[in-house]
């Protein structure tokens, strides 16, 4: 790159098109992580849409592609970290629907909050611990290869079929969302199901097989081994069905084992990672000083100042103490838990950053550390207020800014390293980054409006009687609640305790063993946690992920091994992006008519799903294949 004559970055239609995006990916990953309680990356889709764009134009760039990118994965992150705790308000009855002004105020200053403490830690981590950053690299690798349009058809052709399923699905009706068979063995309970959703399928394929086997362990430790004993050692209700009793087992006391392990895997993730963020930040630090003393720094090298920095985050606290204030309604707790909470959003935020290179954005432990914030929050509180009925909202707002911002530091440090990759401007992608969460922060809580009104979120009501999942919502709503007022199966969440620590333990041995299969805690955790209906797709992505790279593996020809590399991420981003964006818009005619079967055609059979499925699926792998001369 010629230094005297720099490329344009921040031009008018990449701040456009950052702003659209951010809007559009937001709201996909905020249905898709109600929905299945992950979220995924969007930076790669974001660039790849943003090249087929801006091509259209006399003139574009590599960096102007990249301040998109930059832009719109920053909507998408800080819709995880709303989606994650916000909801939970509702589900605890706080709010009787999503209040925009609070909703917005949450998300913007967590967002902006993660923004800022993204500054010190980029040249911490990128550069001094230089981590992989892996969906960075790979980002970066994508934008390098932007003369190619296969990657546009690839993403384009697998939205539409996204769309068309969750058309068919959710509209039409025309098959079950999920397949399920339960059944009583003994006085214990049988209970398989899976969920048919491409969406679900690629979020496996993308963390891969390491990731979706745990998440499918966890999935098993729950309902294979947890659920069936309970049922065993206690009466049946008069009535119940296998199916009605197990649901009712998990979500009254076997999902708690997930709090447990997510709580001790948020700890476990902060303890050990606290000694190398310390020691990036110096030198993050020292790099600053540096450049104030005269000495020149590269374009590329040049952050926000970090004295602006430092002076935003305290300005910063003067609104949050004033919303901590308008919801406790007493001072002293509304400022210490302002700045507990400063100071929890960057301990966290770094913890996520510095996981996110270590293992990807996709693969962070964001809901398992707001767990932990959450869980500290609600103790301290009940100690500190002198009328705790507003208590566990309190919790959940400090818990929201922390993970918006945690949200923010894992997935903006993926951007800042394809910048770096590819010689951007720091300053410049943390102004986009800025753009992009406040653009976020100022839709979502219309989407969620439209989302809790067209399907429910988190609370079984009459008029949706299978609404949302919202898991990591509401589990939020259930620790801060029980800490208030007492009813927290103890015993389980100990138990839950304990499995992560044996988790930890066996990962532990694993890399003193070198092995490539790892044992991350949460993400076993969140598989506990989770019905193990949505566990059957994820492991169903990874092995055909797995597929893809052995057959890559044995490919002699590198460029087509990563083009299906490539190929097959785009396709699966596809189809979460087409699938998550059609359940939102079909939100649309449902809220307008007030009729959940306004377009339904009412076969609902369980067999379409599963043979469409079974096609699209081999489709993904397909397209992940090395391509045969």
């Amino acid at each position: 790159m010629n230094n005297n004559k720099p490329l344009p970055e921040i031009t008018l239609k990449a701040v456009v098109l950052g702003i659209f995006l951010s809007i559009i990916l937001a709201g996909a990953n905020a249905y898709l992580g109600l929905f299945a309680g992950l979220t995924v990356s969007a930076s790669i889709p974001a660039a790849v849409l943003s090249m087929a764009i801006l091509r259209l134009f006399k003139e574009s760039n590599i960096l102007e592609n990249n301040i998109v990118q930059t832009a719109a994965s920053a909507g998408e992150s800080l819709a995880a970290g709303v989606i994650f705790t916000i909801p939970a308000l509702v589900i605890l009855k706080h709010w009787q629907g999503f209040d925009y002004t609070q909703t917005t105020i949450i998300a913007a200053l967590g967002g902006v909050i993660g923004v800022l403490f993204t500054v010190p830690l980029r040249r911490a981590l990128i550069v001094e611990e230089n981590l992989k950053f892996p969906e960075g690299i790979a980002t970066a690798e994508v934008l390098k290869a932007g003369d190619s349009g296969d990657g546009v058809k690839y993403m384009v052709t697998a939205g539409i079929i996204g769309a068309l399923f969750k058309f068919g699905e959710t509209g039409l009706k025309a098959w079950h969302g999920t397949v399920e068979i339960a059944s009583r063995v003994g006085n214990g309970i049988l209970y398989v199901g899976s969920n048919v959703s491409p969406a679900l399928v690629s979020v496996g394929y993308i963390v891969g097989l390491n990731i979706a086997i745990l998440v499918f362990v966890g999935g098993a430790i729950n309902w294979l081994v947890a659920i069936p004993l309970f049922a065993m050692y206690n009466p049946w209700p008069k009535d119940a069905t296998a199916a009605s009793f197990a649901w009712d087992i998990w979500s009254g006391h076997t999902r708690y084992l997930g709090v447990g392990a997510m709580a001790v895997g948020g700890l476990w993730a902060l303890v050990n990672l606290i000694k190398p963020i310390v020691k990036g930040v110096k030198a993050s630090l020292s790099a600053y000083k540096g450049g104030e003393d005269g000495e020149e720094i590269p374009s590329t090298e040049k952050d926000t100042p970090i004295t602006w920095v430092a002076t935003a985050l305290v300005l910063s606290l003067i609104p949050i103490c004033a919303l901590y204030y308008y919801v406790i309604g007493e001072p002293v707790p509304s400022a210490i838990m302002s700045v507990i909470m400063l100071i929890a959003g960057f301990l966290f935020s770094a913890v996520a950053a510095y996981m996110a290179g270590l293992v990807g954005s996709s693969n962070n432990p964001i809901s398992g550390i707001t767990i932990a914030t959450i869980l500290f929050t609600s103790l301290l509180l009940s100690y500190m207020m002198t009328d705790t009925a507003a208590g566990p909202a309190a919790a959940i707002f400090v818990g929201g800014v922390v993970c918006c911002a945690a949200a923010i530091g894992g997935d903006n440090l993926q951007d800042l390293k394809a910048g770096h990759i590819v010689g951007a401007t720091p300053w410049k992608q943390q102004i986009m980054q800025m753009i992009g969460v406040v653009s976020a922060a100022l839709v979502l809580a219309p989407i969620l409006m439209l989302i809790d009104k067209a399907y429910g979120i988190g609370v079984k009501t009459a008029e949706h009687p299978e609404p949302l999942l919202a898991p990591q919502a509401s589990l939020m709503a259930s620790v801060a609640k029980g800490v208030f007022e007492g009813g927290l199966p103890w015993l389980f969440i100990g138990i839950g305790a304990a499995i992560a620590v044996v988790i930890i333990v066996l990962d532990k041995i694993q890399e003193a063993r070198k092995s490539n299969f790892r044992l991350p805690v949460l993400a076993v955790a969140v598989g506990i946690y989770l019905p193990i209906e949505l566990a059957v797709p994820i492991l169903l992505g990874g092995i055909i992920a797995a597929v893809s790279e052995k057959a890559i593996a044995k490919w002699q020809n590198k460029e087509e091994g990563e083009a299906a590399q490539t190929r097959g991420l785009l396709f699966a981003s596809g189809l979460i992006t087409g699938e998550a964006l059609v359940g939102i818009l079909i939100a649309i005619p449902i809220v307008v008519s007030g009729k959940k079967d306004l377009l339904s055609i009412g076969w609902n059979a369980w067999y379409p799903g599963v043979i469409l499925l079974a096609i699209v699926m081999f489709m993904l792998l397909r397209s992940a294949m090395p391509k045969k001369a």
